[in-house]
């Protein structure tokens, strides 16, 4: 029976991001409710409401995806980030001057863009390995 770090080490690794995304999961099911709980107070639902769920409910799938094959894609973060970019537009559009709206703005294109250069390269030089991240293009 030999003592083996590598072994070890892999497992306290993975318990760590276990642990990690279980706070993760747990931090933002709470914050769902919180925001839940605020929109039934206040008895409206606004855009910018139904934008934070989104992000919430991202960040839950990207949690999944993560636990599902052992990676992330890199498109759910600009996903976020594009999302959260809309609804802070959403939210203080009215409060910005035009320069900071069209610098807002610009920022959600390139990161489509982004997310269109990643999907393209995943398409057009897939991986060669079963699990991969082009796998996960297809998919949908």
């Amino acid at each position: 029976m030999g003592f083996d770090r590598n072994h070890i080490s892999h497992k306290g690794i993975r318990l760590i991001e276990y642990g990690g995304l279980f706070v993760i999961i747990v931090c933002t099911l709470i914050a769902g409710v919180q925001e839940i709980l605020k929109m039934a107070a206040a008895g409206e639902v606004t855009l910018a409401d139904l934008l934070l769920m989104f992000i919430y409910l991202e960040v839950v799938a990207m949690v999944g995806v993560y636990l599902e094959s052992g990676k992330l894609p890199v498109r759910m973060p600009l996903y976020i980030g594009i999302v959260a970019l809309a609804r802070y537009l959403a939210l203080d559009a009215k409060d910005m001057d035009t320069w900071k709206v069209i610098a807002v703005a610009s920022a959600i294109v390139l990161l489509a863009v982004a997310v269109l250069a990643i999907r393209y390269g995943h398409m057009k030089f897939p991986y060669d390995s079963p699990g991969s991240a082009a796998d996960e293009d297809k998919v949908h």
